[in-house]
């Protein structure tokens, strides 16, 4: 079958400020507890050297989990795990939206709009729903939820929230991705779901977008750079490897799929999916100052740096992140985001790529400009 491709990029003429929605700010939340890499390895239970040595060897130092190591006992029942689920991420996306609130200088009542992204729980009321009265937003809010796009949901996320802005002028839209992966680990002896267990971990980002980028503040006083525009984006689907990654259910949970040979469609379906964000807007990969890379594993970030051609300085935020909060699934790319703000780097007129990999198998991609 096929690749597919799909993209929204404006051309040349239009790659202004003025023509594009605003990342009007971008904040993040993890659990209170953190755990190193031992103490993980530790808390699944796993007695093999060779299991430890995966978990120790993933350039990951530290995880934080929704969890209390006290009381925590290993294959806990599917109704535990999601009690889990909706206790922590409830609790870490008010957390993340109210921090995004804080810094773009909005209060809840100026939020027109509630997006969510989630892959590891499932919830009716949904979190949109859940977080209107959470956050005190309004009631005549618009609300949504995407389901399903794993590590990559928080492309389609920020599609779907400068899809509103432009459609709605003057609409600001709070936009949210979390993932509670302690709510979704399994325990068997395949290699996919021992690297799962030795990479994931509980986090969610947040941001407020708006066409009308004037309430945006230059800076947050701290060094942080002038908020991004959002100007365009690109997605790349291969069907044919609908099976290489993505949750099962089995025994009434979820089960992660992470075939080894992702590591090997990598690099061409990103190589594929830049060169399509970059070509209507007459950029080259030299015009792009700011790689942001979903840090979905060690491998997954060489691979993307060998067929993009980047140095090692332009996975600088991405790796940071891997080592500090592990593979977070949809915010983790929204980390890696603030990360470069906070760092005060980019410059007017820098041009910044967001990418991630999720299931499909599937590239997503945004361009961006300071």
């Amino acid at each position: 079958m096929s690749i597919t491709e799909g993209a929204l990029t404006l051309s040349s003429e239009s790659l202004t400020r003025a023509a594009a929605p605003a990342l009007l700010s971008c904040a993040t939340a993890v659990p209170p507890r953190r755990f190193s890499q031992e103490e993980a390895f530790a808390l699944c239970g796993y007695s093999s050297s060779r299991i430890r040595q995966i978990f120790l060897n993933s350039d990951i130092d530290f995880r934080h989990f929704w969890l209390n190591p006290d009381d925590f006992i290993p294959n806990e029942t599917p109704d535990q795990l999601h009690a889990r689920y909706l206790e922590g991420a409830r609790h870490l996306a008010g957390l993340a939206a109210r921090r995004a609130l804080d810094q773009a200088g909005l209060a809840a009542s100026d939020i027109d709009c509630i997006l969510v992204a989630s892959c590891t729980g499932y919830l009716c009321p949904d979190l949109s729903t859940l977080l209107v009265s959470d956050l005190g937003l309004r009631c005549d809010i618009q609300r949504g939820a995407l389901l399903g796009h794993g590590c990559a949901g928080a492309l389609p996320l920020l599609q779907r929230a400068s899809d509103h802005a432009r459609a709605n002028p003057g609409a600001r839209v709070l936009a949210i991705a979390v993932e509670i992966c302690s709510a979704c680990y399994f325990f068997d002896t395949s290699m996919e779901t021992i690297i799962g267990n030795a990479i994931c971990a509980d986090g969610a980002a947040a941001f407020v977008l708006s066409l009308n980028g004037r309430s945006a503040p230059a800076s947050n006083g701290n060094g942080a750079a002038a908020p991004p525009c959002v100007l365009g984006f690109q997605s790349v689907l291969d069907p044919s490897q609908l099976d290489k990654v993505g949750f099962e259910h089995r025994d009434g949970k979820l089960r992660i799929v992470l075939a080894a040979e992702i590591r090997e469609l990598a690099g061409p379906i990103i190589d594929r999916c830049l060169d399509s964000l970059l070509l209507p807007s007459g950029l080259r990969r030299d015009d792009v100052r700011f790689w942001v890379l979903h840090p979905g594993g060690r491998k997954v970030l060489d691979a993307a740096s060998q067929f993009l051609g980047l140095a090692e300085e332009n996975l600088r935020f991405s790796r940071r992140i891997l080592r500090e909060f592990g593979n977070m699934s949809s915010p983790t790319v929204l980390f890696v985001l603030d990360e470069v703000r906070r760092s005060g780097e980019p410059h007017p007129g820098d041009y910044g790529v967001l990418l991630a990999l999720g299931p499909g198998f599937a590239a997503e991609a945004a361009l961006l400009r300071w």
